[in-house]
């Protein structure tokens, strides 16, 4: 099995080599800005590094050979400087037109990809994860990608294919040259290699940490209210302070271990490499040669060394990116448990009975909550769930929307497995309402219209008009383009609740799920809805769960749920005639609210 470090250490390079494989994807898919993008100013730092040198180097020669020659004889050298110069220039203003392309185009994709892949994770997954924190590593997954080429481009293409240029040069006057210099930054390579393993476990660290800081910050900006209901803005703060505080201390530690490792080995190998080149390049002083080859050696070998240089520079750049994405790519390692079937199933036809057969289901780490469940809503039917916090009415709801899947048994819709249709055509038979409805930081309009994008103005109108959301949104001043804040923060729950249904209304599904619906509501305008549902539930299937009673008297058929048992069925009479645990319930309300104060929330 190995330890959770080994597996941790493990998935790191994973994700890694995943994020890798993302951005070489890229690279390929857009070849024909690549390669130019990467080539063109490699070729030009050979006419800037390595000819122009070349050229002043045989230009020292020509002087030093000759006691008086004049300029003429110079010329052609002095316009093959500028003409090497020009060129070089030009193949970069060309290089960065086409790198400007590809970081461009490659971002973008990168972005839908990374978006596609948080579209395709299952509902848990979000329960588990900082929307900041996702946020900051889905951006970072794709903004990288520009200094991972960049860094491709100018320090490794940028410096290598010159190096190559470099080493036929001096191979042509003497190869031991070129063996000593290949020697050097081999060995220079060898001996870093064991400290940049120990780096990026180092670097690891600080990536997290830097992701704990973006999700505490996310989620107490996101609860601000009740941070400041709580008169709890100075523990916030001192718990981002600490945060930020061990944040530094890893990236410090990072940074000073390339700093005084790193560059403290590479510093004195580039001095011997450039000590040996200026004593190759003497040696050289009295052949054939002479001048020119001093010039040129010592010239190529000052170049070289500037890569050994900016060795760590160039990793810890490339590190950067490659960790930063690959903190987003972590995430894809782990498939999500609610998947679309391989080969799924067409959706037959609109039916909307619904059956649980045999459904068995237990929360992650818990003990089975339904075990053999049957339950069967006919067509057009209107159906009740009442009982106490726990017993698995809400888990009722998520079951049939696929946000979760069952352990055994099977839930179908008109006679089709759920489990067999894509997800998003089995959530097209539902307009759901869940009992805390979330509101897009977008208009009014907008987040009726969700339900419907193409729906008209005088039909999301209707909508709001049959939920009595008009009866507010008249009095704004901006009417349907009112912004409604982040999570809706700028409407009350009632009003919130009141959109989500108009919402519904206007998805004009054949089945419709109500959670708690109605619960945010005044009795008034608890009534003005019940009207406005009613009229919505005619010719549907509707499955409505209740803590407040009333709301569910008048349905067809009430089921009461205790701890994932059907305990009763009936219509409202019938339950009170049988005096059973219904009945109970029904002597315990208060105001049509159910008595659950002892009982513990429902998150099931």
């Amino acid at each position: 099995m190995g330890t959770p470090e080994s597996r941790k250490s493990s998935s790191g390079k994973g994700s890694v080599l995943l994020a890798l494989r993302f951005y070489t994807r890229e690279l390929t898919r857009l070849k024909w800005w690549t390669v130019p993008a990467m080539l063109l100013p490699a070729l030009g730092n050979i006419g800037i590094f390595y000819i122009v040198p070349l050229i002043v180097a045989k230009l020292v020669g020509r002087i030093s050979g000759e006691s008086d020659g004049g300029l003429g004889p110079m010329l052609p050298y002095v316009l093959g400087f500028a003409g090497v110069l020009l060129f070089a220039e030009a193949l970069w203003r060309v290089g960065l037109h086409c790198l400007n392309r590809l970081d461009a185009l490659g971002i973008e994709h990168l972005y839908v990809i990374g978006m596609d892949a948080l579209f395709a994770k299952d509902a848990a997954f979000f329960h588990d994860n900082f929307a900041g924190s996702l946020t900051k590593r889905v951006l970072s997954f794709a903004s990288r990608f520009e200094e991972f080429v960049d860094t491709l481009t100018f320090s490794v293409m940028g410096k290598f294919v010159p190096l190559v240029f470099a080493s036929v040069v001096l191979w042509t006057y003497e190869p031991l040259l070129v063996v000593g210099l290949l020697t050097m930054i081999a060995v220079t390579a060898l001996c870093v290699r064991p400290l940049i393993r120990r780096r990026q476990a180092l670097v690891d660290q600080r990536e997290e940490a830097i992701a704990r800081v973006s999700g505490h910050v996310a989620d107490s900006l996101m609860n601000m209210d009740t941070v400041r209901s709580f008169a709890a803005e100075e523990r916030e703060a001192a718990e981002h302070r600490s945060r930020v505080a061990e944040s530094r201390r890893l990236t410090l530690r990072s940074w000073d271990y390339g700093n005084l490792r790193i560059d403290t080995l590479i510093a004195p190998m580039s001095v011997l490499t450039n000590v040996l080149g200026l004593v190759l390049a003497l040696s050289l002083g009295a052949g054939e040669h002479g001048v020119e080859a001093v010039v040129v050696a010592f010239t190529y070998y000052s170049n070289a060394t500037r890569i050994m240089f900016e060795f760590n520079q160039i990793y810890r750049r490339l590190e950067s990116s490659m960790t930063e994405a690959a903190q987003f790519t972590e995430l894809l390692l782990t498939p999500p448990t609610v998947r679309d079937p391989e080969t799924p199933e067409p959706l037959l036809s609109d039916g909307a009975d619904v059956r649980f057969e045999q459904v068995t289901f237990a929360h992650a780490g818990a003990k089975p909550l339904f075990e053999g469940l049957e339950l069967a809503v006919p067509s057009g039917a209107k159906v009740g769930f009442v009982g106490r916090s726990g017993g698995g009415k809400t888990t009722l709801t998520r079951l049939l929307l696929r946000m979760t899947d069952i352990d055994g048994g099977r839930i179908t819709i008109g006679g089709q497995d759920i489990s067999r249709l894509r997800q998003a055509e089995l959530r097209s038979l539902i307009a759901y309402v869940p009992q805390d409805p979330a509101m897009f930081h977008r208009t009014l309009r907008e987040n009726i219209a969700f339900a419907r994008p193409d729906a008209t103005d005088a039909e999301i109108r209707r909508a709001a008009e049959a939920a009595h959301v008009t009866e507010f949104v008249d009095t704004l001043p901006e009417g349907f383009d009112t912004m409604v804040g982040e999570r809706g923060v700028k409407l009350s729950g009632g009003q919130r609740q009141r959109v989500a249904l108009a919402r519904a209304i206007l998805r004009d599904a054949p089945i419709l799920l109500l959670d708690e619906a109605t619960s945010a509501l005044d009795s008034e305008s608890e009534i003005l809805v019940q009207d406005a549902l009613w009229r919505l539930m005619d010719g549907r299937t509707a499955l409505v769960v209740a803590h407040r009673l009333s709301t569910v008297a008048t349905m067809d058929r009430l089921v009461v749920l205790d701890s994932g048992r059907i305990v009763e069925q009936g219509t409202h009479h019938e339950l009170l005639a049988a005096e059973g645990a219904y009945a109970k319930l029904w002597q315990h309300q208060s105001g049509g609210f159910l008595d659950d104060t002892a009982a513990t929330a429902d998150q099931m």
